[in-house]
């Protein structure tokens, strides 16, 4: 598995695959070809077919600037490798392509292709909870020692800067008013709910933060502020709003915090190496599913859970995500995806809870229920998979 910074990348929302990906790639062809007199981008799939909601021209635009570029929208055509294509060429001021080069958007602002190879990249020998669980206790370690074992030793300057990143994050959401945009004319709730929780008695109060802090930073990733894919832009607000809260109403450290982001980092890595962090390719239970995961597991090693309860917890995370859609209206990055944020930072603290009060022992493994995200997925029509062609997507 790769390194868990690339869970963690900070930039503009709303969307990691759409935005972030996109950008990165316009600059790396751009800076490749500095002479092109325009750049042609095709977008295929999902990347076409709610690249505007998502901002992927402008991404593009300012990714290539200064070269011109014409977009081509495809909505209707799938590559083999990935729903998430784009096909760059280099033009000539004779209109003739001197270059070109097809790249996907595979989740989590991470860009590959057929000849992309992830083995001189490989941070980790182990993929799966099956082998990384029996480890760590063979030799008395936690998951946040695991990490730090095969981690460079930066990485806890990083993860400080990815937390510091968060929390900048919900400090500015909590006091951002006004309509987000993109058309569909909603409002940003977060201040509200964050002065409104202040009504509630201290058990109900504790849950409308935890729903503000999530609110905080998913309308900033609506509205293309700066953000921490944790794991991609869409699910940015489930951990910090967790993290967030945990920290306020319970003195955590950011020593505690940063090795409770490692951990949640690593369960992101066996999603992503196992099964997918694309809401274009799994739907979203790919995308607020691992989130949830990522959260769920943060929480129960921070109220001191065992490996097992902490497999526990990202077990049921994900579980009672499965088959969740990604039908995102106009193919904005906020219905349902804001409010399903704040649902998942709330899931998450509960399943922490069941897990803290069993023994850690269950039936169905963390891996079986990433294979069953996977192929659940594979199974979900394209309709339901970020194409805003159906479900809640729908005009009726």
């Amino acid at each position: 598995m790769e390194s868990i910074k690339k869970i963690y990348r900070k930039g503009y929302g709303p969307s990691s695959s759409h935005t972030m990906a996109p950008f990165q790639a316009a600059t790396q062809f751009r800076s490749e070809h500095p002479d092109a007199h325009r750049i042609r981008v095709t977008l295929y799939g999902s990347l076409a077919a709610t690249g505007r909601g998502h901002r992927t021209d402008k991404a593009l635009e300012d990714g290539a600037a200064p070269i011109p570029v014409e977009i081509v929208w495809n909505p209707d055509v799938v590559l083999p490798f990935h729903t998430n294509g784009m096909h760059f060429e280099a033009l000539d001021m004779h209109e003739n392509t001197t270059s070109d080069w097809t790249i996907y958007s595979v989740g989590g602002g991470a860009l590959a292709n057929e000849n992309t190879s992830e083995e001189n990249h490989h941070v980790y020998d182990k993929s799966t909870l099956s082998e990384i669980l029996p480890f760590i206790e063979h030799e008395g370690m936690n998951y946040w020692e695991y990490v730090q074992q095969c981690e460079d030793s930066d990485i806890w300057d990083y993860l400080q800067d990815m937390w510091d990143v968060m929390q900048n994050t919900i400090h500015e959401g909590l006091q951002a008013e006004g309509v987000i945009p993109g058309g569909l004319h909603l409002r940003s709730k977060a201040r509200q709910y964050y002065v409104r929780a202040s009504s509630y008695k201290p058990s109900l109060q504790s849950r409308a933060l935890v729903i503000a802090y999530a609110l905080a930073t998913s309308e900033r990733n609506a509205a293309g502020g700066y953000i921490v894919t944790a794991p991609t832009c869409g699910s940015s607000g489930v951990l910090p709003a967790v993290l967030y809260h945990l920290k306020k109403a319970h003195d955590f450290s950011d020593t505690e915090i940063l090795r409770a982001m490692a951990t949640a980092g690593l369960f992101a890595n066996v999603i992503k190496h196992n099964a997918s962090l694309s809401g274009a390719e799994v739907g979203c239970q790919g995308e607020v599913g691992s989130a949830c995961v990522m959260a769920a597991v943060a929480a129960n090693q921070l109220f001191g859970g065992s490996p097992q309860q902490i497999e526990y917890a990202a077990e049921m995370a994900m579980e009672h995500n499965l088959g969740l859609t990604c039908d995102p209206m106009c193919g904005l990055v906020q219905i349902p995806c804001i409010e399903r944020n704040a649902m998942a930072a709330l899931r998450a603290l509960d399943i922490n809870i069941y897990s803290m009060m069993s023994d850690g022992k269950h039936i169905i493994s963390f891996d079986k229920v990433v294979r069953t995200m996977k192929r659940t997925g594979h199974d979900l029509p394209s309709l339901y998979k970020e194409t805003a062609l159906g479900g809640l997507a729908v005009d009726e």
